[in-house]
């Protein structure tokens, strides 16, 4: 299981959010890609792409967390 999470600080319109990527196999030898999103501190929304192989899932992956760092999300260190 891969995971990345991202968030987007608060400013005077919005408050702070997080988007959450991860690629792991499920039981049936696929591999799932889920995101999740929302408002920190919140259940938030999510949803789950599957995929025959791990690499259309990576590149799936790729390409979200890409898109959530053109709208201003920043990378969270997990350290």
């Amino acid at each position: 299981m891969t995971s990345c999470l991202l968030y987007r600080p608060s400013d005077r319109n919005f408050r702070p959010r997080f988007y959450r990527v991860e690629i792991a196999m499920n039981l049936f030898e696929e591999v799932s890609v889920l995101r999740e999103w929302g408002v920190s501190g919140s259940k938030g929304t999510s949803k789950i792409d599957i995929f025959g192989n791990l690499r259309h899932a990576s590149e799936a992956a790729d390409k979200a967390r890409r898109s959530a760092i053109r709208r201003g999300y920043l990378r969270a260190d997990t350290s």
